[in-house]
Parts: structure tokens; C-alpha cells; sequence
């Protein structure tokens, strides 16, 4: 293949990840803060103070922390957003900080309001692509621009379309959109190469996923998938978030809502008290209010359990359907696959273990690979397999399905669908129809997406005019319709009258899509404000580096190695950490950067004596190797306050 490296990208609700094959074996693409997790969090900085510039865009960690103070230029769980109409989309806010821009019209893609901009949806997952090229390529040391993108697997028409316009306004060529569940597949994959049925489970921030799969001799092919776009950890935060607003109201009168920036700390709480209570019996809220009151609150993991019940058993719908679309029974599932940070919680691996009767076999579900990161490591392989890339993978294929039935609308607004749910895509279907009117010139044809029996309620992809059908009475002419979708579940429509040869066809572009007019004048504006942006980014990080390395000093005597510096040596720690604290907040990128440089190296002793001592307890009252083991640990573990420089 010619584009050179292909990445696997995992766009995720809570957090988005990147990888990349090393040899044989995929792996995630750290940041430059080490963290191999991009929060799918994207900023827009308060306009600047001279009122000619744009405000600067920043995405993950640095984001994440405007929430509290800006929370209404700050936008999160975008994901489940993409793809979606007016209506949709203000159910989804109601409980987010962020509003829609008030001029859209209804057929036009919405709009979110950051502070004076507007983004769609499909605009900010292009932010957070961008961060993840940009780590890519910073990692890798060269352009990346061809990408395999992973989308939860009942992701519609729409919404895929919408992560495809995504990823060419990152300045990627999406090679292929792979479902979630199979991604996962395909990760574990290498590690199992045989035969089997394998379940995978997938609850992630926003979505849930089900998808039954069957592996032979390194061919994963879709049997059945289902799921929920609607249905996620986000959902279990928000039961929090609403339990915790109404006890506050009760007991200290105050309406939260009122307050953006205390809801926020609020949902961080929420956040911090669910991930405990994964790992530990009960989890504390302590939250400082508005009028200097405290919200305390003890929450034992029985009543958290209780409280998310009927969150998990919405997940239990979807995964009967699947496993009845696949004529199978749980028994006969071989192994079953965790993904997604939600799965991390206790009920909802009892609640798997009881689905698939696990427990009752002696087994237990796959979670050996991290779930936050299995399906970015299986974007990574199928990146491989379509760039040729790797021994390991070149025998792999990955047969993949359509989610949901694609059909047209016909006469009395019944569906006559023509490619039906869970088909191994790519796939092709024809149809034939005719007119129901005497002398009809012209054939309507709605294309619509859905398992419902009328068109009405299903969702309308695109509607096309065939004409010049020679007049003919009723029922003479013969309409043939052709369903064509590729890999990543694109539909195209074409439709012929075979007696007069008249045909049309569309490129389907879904309701709420993106015209490529409008997907080409958002990448213009990217080149026409790309310096400035650029600019504005190195800014950015100079910040958090130098953020990073002073966190590091103020740790620094704490460590018995800072006893050992010279008083001279302390002072010039001392002047060059208030130079930098000077200069962090200022504009002025190059004096940012030379000021964390020179504190950088006014701790290089005291990294030494930190490395001395990690040597000699390395080495004490051990053997030669047993002391080489250790010794590499503590050799490749970086110290803090180097980071500035490597970063």
C-alpha cells in the first residue's frame, strides 16, 4: 500500500486513544504527557484581549480543566451528539453545560454554541482527531495521514457518515469505519488464533454494543450485532449527578443547576465516586457548595448497585436479540469479551457472568487486555491488515455486518427493505418495483434505515427523483432498485427503469449530514487560521509543560535526595522556578519554554542523586542479575523533571 503508516483510532465518548503496529503486536500511541488516554474534551479559550484573534481550541487534560470555571465553552461526550437531528440532540443536553446555537433550522446539521463560536458535532470530534494525529506523528516522527476509525457498532447511516466528515477535517483519509465489538475481536485475536464463538460486551461512556462473532483460521466474521447509542457510563453519572442535585436542593435549598461550574465539580465527584466504588466497598462525596456549605455524602457499592440497576439491565434486551439473530444459546458462546471503562464495575461482570452462565462452565469473561484500550490496539491491527503491514496479520479477514435493515419506502408508506440487518457488508441487493399510477413520468424514492414496518418511523436517509419514465400504464414499467454498502456501512443508492434505460443514483448523504461543501469550507478555515492556531497550540503546551515540571519541584523535598543539595544549588532551583512562575501565564511561547529548560536543568543533579539512590537500593543484598532486573526498572522509569526537555 502507498499512504505509508495507517494508526487505528479509537474516537471515543470519555476518552479517545491511537495505535499503531510494532512488529507484530499493536500498541497504543502515548501523549505527550505520557498518558496514553486523550479525554474527548474540547475548549475554547476566553477571546483574547485584543479582539483581532480567535480563541485558541485546546482538547483532553488541558480541557478538561476549563469544565469547572468555563463550563459553557467546554464540550465532552461530543460522541453522542454525531449524527444526530434538533430534536434528538436537545434531550441529549439537558443535563450537559453546553447549549445549541438558537438559528438552526430544522434539516440542518445542529450547531453547538461554545461561548461566541459555533462547532457541529462533527467539527469538534475533528479537534480531537487532530490531537491524535498530532500525538501520532509526534511519536512515530512522521506524517500520518490515513487512519482506520473505530464506531460503535449500531452506529446508523448517519452517525458513520458524520465520523468520516470528522476524519477528513482532521486531515485523514479514513480507510475503514470498524465496529467497536469487532475491533475488540480482533485485538484478543492474537492472541487466540483458533476456532470459536466469542461474545463481545461493549460499555463504553455513550454506547453500548453487542456483537456475536465466529473465528476460523484467522477469519472473524459477524454473526449478529445490536446495541444502544443511547446507553452508556455516562448515563450511571448522570443518575448520580441527579440523585446528588435533588439532595442539595432538599437539605441546603439551593438549586445547583443555577451554577454551571459547581454542577461540574459536582459531576467530577460523581465520576470520582463511581471509578472507586469499582475497586472499594463504599465511596465518599465531599463537595464544597456555592454558599460555602459541604455536600457529604457515603455511598455503599450495594446501594450504587441498586441505584445503576436499571441502567445495566437495559444492556440485556440487546444481547438476547443478538444471540437470537445468531440461532444461538448463551451455552454455546465459547468466550466472552469485556470493553469499555464501564465494564470495570463488579454488577455489570455478574450481570455478563449470568447472561452467558459463565460461571457455570468454570469461566470467566476476557479482560485481559485493558478495556479502555483493547479497541484502539484492534483499530491498530485492522490499520495493518489493510496496509499489509505485518506477517502476523496478512492471513487475517474481518467480515463485518450492517447494523440495521436498509430499504425504500413503497406505495401505502410500508418499507420494502432490500439489505437486512446484520448482512456481511460489503453488500449489494436488487429490487424490482413499478408505478402505481397510470402515465407516470416520475418515481419519488425515499431511502430509509430501521427496523420498523412503516417509513415514517424509521429514520429517512435521502430521497431521489427518478424521471422521464416514458408514460405507461400502471404497473408496466420496471423499476429495478440497487442497494449498494461498502465496508464501512456507506450506502449507495441506484435506480433504472429497464424498458426506457432511465436511471438515477445518490451517494447517500444522511439527514444531519454534512454537505462536501460544507465538510470543504471547515477545512479551509482550518488552512486560513492554520499558523495562528499553530501558534497558539505551542502556547498551549508550553503551559502544561511548564505546569508539569513545577508540579515536580514542589514535590522535590519530600525526597530524601533534595537533603543532599548545596545551598547554592537550592537557590538556583529557587530563582529559576519563580522565573518560570513569572513567565508561565504570559504570551510569550519562547520565554515559557527557556524558562522551564533552565529549571529543567537546575534539578539535574538532583535527578542524579535520585538515580544514584534508585542504583544502590537496586543492588543491595541482591545477585547480579536479580540487581540488572531491577536496575532496568528503575532505569527506564523517566524522572519527572525531565519530561520538559523529552516532551
Amino acid at each position: 500500500m502507498s499512504e505509508g503508516r495507517v494508526v487505528g483510532i479509537d474516537l471515543g465518548t470519555t476518552n479517545s486513544l491511537v495505535a499503531y503496529m510494532e512488529g507484530d503486536a499493536p500498541q497504543v500511541i502515548p501523549g505527550a504527557d505520557g498518558s496514553n488516554l486523550v479525554p474527548s474534551v474540547v475548549a475554547l479559550d476566553p477571546l483574547p484581549a485584543d479582539g483581532r484573534s480567535r480563541p485558541t481550541v485546546t482538547v483532553g487534560n488541558s480541557a478538561r480543566k476549563a469544565l469547572i470555571e468555563t463550563p459553557e465553552r467546554v464540550i465532552y461526550s461530543v460522541k453522542r451528539l454525531m449524527g444526530r437531528g434538533l430534536d434528538e440532540m436537545k434531550d441529549e443536553l439537558k443535563l450537559f453545560p453546553f447549549r445549541l446555537a438558537d438559528d438552526v433550522e430544522a434539516g440542518e446539521v445542529p450547531r453547538v454554541q461554545l461561548g461566541e463560536l459555533r462547532f457541529t458535532p462533527p467539527e469538534i470530534s475533528a479537534y480531537i482527531l487532530r490531537q491524535l494525529k498530532r500525538n501520532a506523528e509526534r511519536f512515530l516522527g512522521e506524517p500520518v495521514t490515513h487512519a482506520v476509525i473505530t464506531v460503535p457498532a449500531y452506529f446508523n447511516d448517519a452517525q458513520r457518515q458524520a465520523t468520516k466528515d470528522a476524519g477528513r477535517m482532521a486531515g485523514l483519509h479514513v480507510l475503514r469505519l470498524v465496529n467497536e465489538p469487532t475491533a475488540a475481536a480482533l485485538a484478543y485475536g492474537l492472541d487466540r488464533a483458533k476456532a470459536g464463538t466469542i461474545a463481545v460486551y461493549d460499555l463504553g461512556g455513550g454506547t453500548f454494543d453487542i456483537s456475536i462473532l465466529k473465528l476460523r483460521d484467522g477469519i472473524f466474521e459477524v454473526q449478529s450485532t445490536n446495541g444502544d447509542t443511547h446507553l452508556g457510563g455516562d448515563d450511571i453519572d448522570n443518575l448520580l449527578l441527579a440523585i446528588a442535585l435533588d439532595e442539595i436542593y432538599s437539605e441546603h435549598g439551593i438549586d445547583l443547576r443555577a451554577h454551571p461550574g459547581a454542577v461540574q465539580a459536582l459531576r467530577k465527584a460523581a465520576i470520582d465516586a463511581k471509578v472507586r466504588l469499582s475497586t472499594e466497598t463504599s465511596a465518599r462525596f465531599d463537595v464544597e457548595l456555592p454558599n460555602g456549605d459541604r455536600y457529604q455524602r457515603e455511598i455503599p457499592r450495594a446501594v450504587f448497585e441498586m441505584i445503576i440497576e436499571r441502567v445495566l439491565e437495559r444492556t440485556m434486551a440487546p444481547c438476547k436479540q443478538a444471540l437470537a439473530d445468531a440461532g444461538i444459546t448463551p451455552a454455546e458462546i465459547d468466550e466472552v469479551v469485556l470493553v469499555g471503562g464501564s465494564t470495570r464495575i463488579p454488577a455489570v461482570r455478574n450481570l455478563v457472568d449470568d447472561l452467558f452462565q459463565l460461571g457455570a462452565r468454570g469461566k470467566r469473561p476476557h479482560t485481559e487486555l485493558n478495556p479502555d484500550e483493547v479497541v484502539a490496539l484492534g483499530a491498530a491491527v485492522q490499520a495493518s491488515i489493510l496496509a499489509g503491514a505485518s506477517k502476523t496479520t496478512d492471513e487475517m479477514l474481518l467480515l463485518d455486518v450492517t447494523p440495521l435493515s436498509l430499504g425504500i419506502e413503497a406505495l401505502g408508506g410500508v418499507v420494502a427493505r432490500i439489505i437486512q440487518r446484520n448482512s456481511t457488508i460489503p453488500a449489494s441487493a436488487t429490487e424490482h418495483f413499478t408505478t402505481g399510477v397510470d402515465g407516470q413520468t416520475s418515481v419519488a424514492i425515499h431511502v430509509v434505515q430501521g427496523e420498523r414496518e412503516i417509513a415514517a418511523d424509521c429514520r429517512s436517509l435521502a430521497r431521489f427523483d427518478l424521471k422521464g419514465i416514458p408514460p405507461m400504464s400502471a404497473g408496466l414499467p420496471r423499476i429495478e432498485v440497487r442497494f449498494l454498502i461498502d465496508a464501512d456501512g456507506i450506502l449507495q443508492v441506484s435506480a433504472r427503469e429497464q424498458r426506457s434505460g432511465k436511471a438515477a443514483e445518490i451517494a447517500v448523504k444522511p439527514t444531519y449530514g454534512l454537505t462536501d461543501d460544507q465538510v470543504e469550507s471547515m477545512i479551509l478555515e482550518s488552512f486560513d487560521h492554520a499558523e495562528e492556531d499553530f501558534l497558539k497550540r505551542l502556547l498551549v503546551e508550553a503551559r502544561n509543560e511548564a505546569e508539569t515540571i513545577l508540579a515536580a519541584v514542589a514535590r522535590g523535598p519530600m525526597n530524601p535526595a533534595w537533603q543532599q543539595l548545596t545551598g547554592e544549588e537550592l537557590a538556583a532551583i529557587a530563582a529559576a522556578r519563580r522565573h518560570l512562575v513569572a513567565v508561565k501565564d504570559g504570551n510569550d511561547f519562547a520565554a515559557i519554554r527557556n524558562a522551564t529548560i533552565a529549571l529543567d536543568q537546575a534539578t539535574r543533579r538532583f535527578a542524579e542523586l535520585m538515580m544514584d539512590a534508585a542504583v544502590t537500593s537496586a543492588i543491595r543484598g541482591k545477585t547480579m542479575e536479580a540487581a540488572g532486573d531491577d536496575l532496568g526498572e528503575a532505569v527506564t522509569a523517566p524522572h519527572p523533571m525531565a519530561a520538559a526537555e523529552f516532551n
